[in-house]
């Protein structure tokens, strides 16, 4: 059965007030890579990688990163989105941006994740997230509904879920049920034929969906993957750069 993966590696380092973290992000559409340096409780300097991507325009969204600078280390990852407009970003990039600083603030040294969500069948799947090895998510999901386990029943991943996982939950459990709602939501284009498209959508929900630049964000045709049956090919060629030190 056709399984959509993502992993998402992290690694930090620290000596006396400052520090870097390095994160990496693979999955069936994408594989970036964000290091992110701070001193003193606030992020110094910062960069992005796009090694694989959807559209042509998807690596100009690195430079967009840099309104991150200055931020103060904070140990929510979401918070990223209260300092910089999401929909000028790059969805992913900024996800990782705001799990390697959340990494720092709580002075985590290393952290992995493990998604794969199974193959719809009359719209139902289950999703299920790894941290660290261990199962710490499986949702039973129909369409964009969460139906179990509690205290996830009846959440609709579309309407709310972030502001409520944040409310609700702990800061480590709303970053994980945040990142597998991420992960539900794009496995959903495994339903479709990506390279039938010539340029990205007009949405104005990223940086290459931006009006401006949609239909010049052409598709990179090929650059979808399939995992399935060869999870440890993710993240497999960044392992070195993940424990380089400059």
């Amino acid at each position: 059965m056709s399984v959509f993966r993502r992993r998402v590696e992290i690694m930090t380092t620290r000596a006396s007030d400052a520090g870097e973290v390095r994160a990496a992000l693979e999955d069936d559409f994408h594989h970036f890579r964000v290091w992110v340096r701070h001193r003193a409780g606030a992020v110094s300097a910062i960069g992005g990688e796009a090694l694989r991507h959807p559209y042509s325009l998807c690596p100009q969204a690195c430079d967009q990163l840099q309104q991150l600078l200055g931020m103060k280390l904070d140990r929510v990852a979401h918070s990223v989105t209260r300092q910089t407009d999401a929909s000028h970003q790059c969805t992913h990039l900024l996800d990782l941006a705001g799990l390697a600083i959340a990494a720092a603030a709580r002075d985590t040294r290393q952290r992995r994740y493990d998604i794969e969500v199974a193959q719809r069948i009359d719209d139902r799947t289950r999703a299920v997230l790894l941290r660290d090895h261990d199962e710490l998510l499986s949702w039973a999901v129909n369409g964009t509904l969460l139906e179990g386990p509690s205290p996830y029943t009846g959440i609709n991943l579309r309407e709310g879920m972030a502001r409520w996982a944040l409310s609700a939950l702990t800061e480590e459990m709303a970053e994980a049920a945040l990142l597998l709602r991420r992960c539900t939501l794009i496995s959903m284009g495994r339903a479709y034929n990506l390279d039938e498209q010539v340029h990205a959508m007009n949405t104005g929900l990223c940086y290459s969906q931006q009006s401006e630049r949609a239909e010049q964000a052409l598709r990179m045709k090929g650059s979808t993957l399939d995992f399935s049956d060869k999870p440890l090919q993710l993240c497999a060629q960044d392992q070195a750069w993940l424990r380089q030190r400059d």
